[in-house]
This record gives C-alpha cells, structure tokens and sequence, in this order.
C-alpha cells in the first residue's frame, strides 16, 4: 500500500499493499493510543478482561485494549483481537465519542474482520470510520481518511469489486493531494497504486496515466537510476505491452533494467530480462527472445535454485516460444519441466504463483491439441484458487477457459456448467460490466444453442451485446460477433424480421470497417440473402433492389474466408 504512514497489520491476501491505520507514528495524536494506563487502570483491565459495561467509561480503557488487540493478532490469534479491538472501540465512543480515536480503532477492527474472510462487516467499519473524520480537523483526520479510504479499497478489491476498489482509491487519491501538495512522492506511490488497479481492471489507458504522473514526481525528486523510477517504468512497460505498443514497453524495460543493474539487483534484472523476452517473442524476433530468457534463466538458477517457480516460468515462456516457432517437442519438454517443478513446489511458492503457471501451460497443451491434459491442469489451479480471496475473477476466467475447451471437443453440458458458474462468480464479485464478462456471456449463449436451450441462449446474447456495445463500441469484432449470433438466435425463434435488421446492421458496419470484398462481409451477405427469400423479401427490400445490397459474387462461399461455425452460424 502506498501511504502517507504505514503500520504492522495482520497477515492476509491482498492484491496490491498492505492496509494503513492509525495517525502518524511520529506526530502527536489526539488519539490516545499511545497513552501508557495508569498502575490502577491496569489492575482494573486485568480483573475485568470480561469487562463490564461499566468499565468502558475508564478513558484509559480504550487504548490499552487496542494494543493488546494489535498484539494478540502479532501472536496468531484474530477472534481474541477481534474481540479485544470490538471493547476498544466501544471504550473510545463511550469516553470520546466519534473522532480519530474512534476511527484508527475502526480501521484496526476491519482488518482483522478482513484476516477472517469477513469482508461484509469490514465495509462496514471503514465506511462508518470514514464518516466520523473531517479534513477540516487538520492532518491527523486528512491522514487517517485518506487510510481509511485506501483500506476499503483494499477490501473490495479482495472480494473482487475492482470498480468500488478503483473508486475508494481514488477518493483517498484526491485527500493525499489536498493534503501534501500533488508533487509529493507518497502522492506517487498512491499514484502508481491506482495503476495497478487499472491494470488489474483491464483499463489500460486509466493505468497508462497515473504511470505516467508517478513517473513524472518520482523524476521530480529521485535520481535518474533510482529503484523507484525502475519500478515505475516497468508497471509502465506492461501496460504499454497490454495495449499492443511493444517499442515503447522494450524501451521502458531497458531503462529500469539498467537502474537494476546501477543497484545490484540481479534477480531484478533477470526479471526484468523474462519482461524483455516477452516482447522480443510478440515482435516475433526469436533470437533474441531466447536470448534473453536463457539470460534469466541462468541467474534463477544460480540465484534461487533449479526447483524455484522463476525457474519454471522461464520454462514456461520458453515451451510458448518453441510452440511459436514449430518446434513441438521442444515446447512439451519444457512444459513438463515447468510442471515437475510446480508438482514439489519449494517452500514460500504461493498457491497463486502455481495456479498461474498451471493456466499457461493448459493454454500450450490446448494449442498442442491435448485438451484432456489442458482441463486437467485448469481443474488444478482452479482447486488452488477457490479458496482464496479476492481470486473470483481469476478463478471465474479459469473455469471460462475451461467451457471453451468443453465446447470445442463437443462437451456442451460440460461447457454449459463452466460458462454457468464463471457467470455466476462474476455477477457476485460485481464484474457484470466488464467486456470479459460480455465475452463470457457471448460464450453461454453459444453452449445453451448446443443443448437447444434457444430462448435462454437469446438472453445470454441480447446482455452480452448490451455490455460489449458499452465497453467495447459497435465496431468491435466481438461486439459484431455477438450481433451475428444474435440474429442466428431470432432466425431459429421464428423471428425473422428481427434477425433482418440485425443482418442489415451487421452488414452495413462490415461494410463500413472492412470493405464489400471481406470474406466476413460475404458470409453476412449470404445470410441475409437466406432470411429475406424466406421472408419473401427479395425483389422488393424497403423500396431498394437485392441486387444493390448483395453482389453476385458474394452468394459462392468461400472457404478461405470461413471462421468457426456452430450450429445456425453461430461464431465463437
């Protein structure tokens, strides 16, 4: 988490930081906390540990009590710092009412509901400690909303919420600014913390700009090869990867890897040669792919042994590259010397890091054409993950691939049951807006015409073209394939008009974006060409010839311009 102060909080899964709380260790607070009770205070608080309502009125109750719950969650027991920091917050709004005490003790309770997997009362104890703060009250109140904020952030974001975490952040962002100027390194951090959620979010260009003010301050005030420059340009390296520009991400990964080198930081830099290697093998110079993995990969070796899960992603990208490049046995082998690694993981590999590796080696056993070996291995990561939260997305993006891979080797009810429960994750987690969950959505649709669930396949479409038109445009080749399946779906209902004018729209911007010669724009042509002879619209289409809409060379398919077609012409 970056922060204006940071603290020891409970050990728990979070996506991008640790939680803040509390006023700043090393200014003075009308907290509380650091009071040391009285001798008598303290006789009392050891006879009434199952305290008494009475008790709760002593004011020094309250802070004693939210250390022993900071220490308690240091010695591994939560319900009995759950319970100790619950007495402290009702001591601090007894003797003080609500303010910064009442609010730093808030902030504590809902970490540790969060170390329990209660995130539902933890919203609700930061959304509460965030009201009683007022930035007009001076730093203390700015500093402990502004962690209040970035804290419910945080939890959201472990249950998957990721458009409410981005929005926390941001409020906290705006506070942190107010607060310190907007040229102040921690606003960097907080700034570089925000990228991150884009990234997580899919929002690349959201990401691409607060990269690019945390670069711009940490510029401002570290030297050129500093670590925290070097950490900026390689958050900014991914993001310009994800949105295709590779010049600029390898230019990045240059930069930082010589800040690494400057500091000594050689697995850093090895890191950073797997990050170079990427984008050598997007640019298709393979040479110099290899070149850099085997780079990597020499120093993990060296540095943290040939069992090491760094050892097996370089594996990994290593077995994508010799697939890429028609050397299949050579792409297996490495495949499987990734998975003898991650099959005896050493100590200290997460199961979030084997999941992950388990997905992109399905993803090379699919292209491999062994797809029974690829569910097997998704089927793993999802185990790994379940249980763990804040991985619904990723959890639910597993058990997508998984229906992909269920309906291309005909296993519709399978693919059916995957589609489902990846749907379901994603309505939870609040991802019903994203472009993925319309993909997802576009992907059901087509399980539900296999199993000639047509009306429920329908409404599968008819959402997913809803959110793909929001997030994608209509001139998205997903947002037009959804459109294509859709009036397959109204042609198979009996509703030819609808499927007509769908066809015609589908037709016109096909038209528009790719040109009248498009092997897709013949298929189009083809197909409206079938709905209005059955419509008996064909000589007299809306007061226009057939012949201006659809040219005789178009009616011959062509086999080359084919994509996947399912049953009705649907498209995947």
């Amino acid at each position: 988490m970056p922060g204006l102060f940071a603290v020891e909080t409970p050990p728990q899964t979070q996506p991008f930081g640790v939680f803040l709380r509390g006023p700043p260790q090393d200014e003075p607070s009308d907290g509380g906390e650091h009071r040391n009770p009285s001798p008598a205070a303290k006789r009392t608080i050891k006879k009434t540990l199952i305290i008494d309502e009475s008790s709760l009125d002593n004011p020094d109750l309250g802070p004693f009590l939210l250390k022993l719950a900071r220490d308690t969650i240091a010695s591994g027991d939560p319900n009995k710092a759950l319970d100790y920091a619950i007495r402290a917050s009702k001591s601090f709004e007894r003797c003080s009412g609500s303010g910064l005490e009442l609010a730093t003790c808030s902030h504590v309770v809902a970490a540790i509901y969060s170390s329990l997997g209660r995130f539902d009362e933890a919203v609700e104890a930061l959304e509460q400690s965030i009201l009683w703060l007022d930035i007009e009250n001076g730093s203390g109140h700015s500093l402990a909303k502004f962690s209040g904020y970035m804290q419910l952030g945080d939890t959201y974001s472990m249950t998957g919420q990721m458009d409410r975490s981005i929005s926390c952040y941001e409020s906290g962002l705006k506070i942190q600014m107010e607060t310190l100027g907007k040229s102040d390194p921690r606003v960097a951090e907080t700034c570089r913390y925000l990228a991150e959620a884009h990234v997580q979010a899919m929002q690349f260009d959201e990401a691409e700009n607060f990269c690019k003010k945390s670069l711009e301050i940490h510029r401002e005030h570290c030297s050129p090869s500093s670590l925290t420059e070097a950490a900026d340009r390689r958050l900014m390296a991914l993001i310009c990867e994800a949105k295709g520009d590779y010049e600029p991400a390898l230019e990045h990964l240059v930069l930082a890897s010589m800040s690494m080198i400057a500091n000594g930081q050689d697995n850093e830099v090895a890191a950073i040669d797997v990050s170079i290697g990427d984008i050598y093998l997007s640019l298709g110079r393979f040479d110099e792919a290899v070149f850099a993995y085997q780079k990597a990969l020499t120093v993990f070796k060296s540095t943290k042994g040939e069992n090491h899960s760094s050892v097996a992603l370089v594996y990994i990208r290593l077995a994508d590259l010799y697939y890429k490049t028609g050397k299949l046995r050579e792409s297996k082998s490495y495949c499987e010397n990734a998975l003898r690694i991650y099959s005896k993981p050493v100590p200290g590999t997460t199961h979030g890091e084997i999941a992950s590796g388990l997905t992109e080696i399905s993803t090379i056993y699919e292209a491999l054409n062994e797809p029974e070996d690829a569910l097997k291995l998704l089927k793993k990561a999802v185990k790994l993950l379940e249980d763990i939260p804040g991985q619904y997305r990723t959890v639910a993006g597993i058990e997508a691939q998984m229906g992909v891979i269920f309906y291309m080797v005909g296993r519709y009810v399978d693919a059916w049951k995957s589609f489902e429960n990846a749907i379901t994750k994603l309505r939870t987690s609040g991802e019903r807006k994203c472009a993925f969950f319309g993909v997802v959505l576009n992907q059901m649709g087509l399980a539900c015409v296999q199993l000639y669930k047509i009306a429920e396949a329908a409404t599968h479409f008819e959402e997913a073209r809803e959110i793909l038109e929001r997030e994608c445009g209509t001139y998205h080749l997903d947002t037009l394939g959804v459109y294509s399946n859709l009036a397959a779906t109204y042609d198979a209902m009996g509703r030819v008009e609808d499927a007509i004018e769908i066809l015609e729209y589908i037709l016109k911007m096909r038209e528009e974006k790719l040109g009248t010669a498009n092997p897709d724009v013949d298929d189009e042509k083809k197909r409206l060409f079938e709905l209005l002879k059955e419509a008996g619209r064909v000589r007299n289409r809306k007061g226009k010839s057939l012949e201006n809409l659809i040219d005789s060379k178009s009616l011959k398919m062509k086999k080359e311009g084919k994509r996947r077609w399912g049953a009705f012409g649907f498209r995947t």
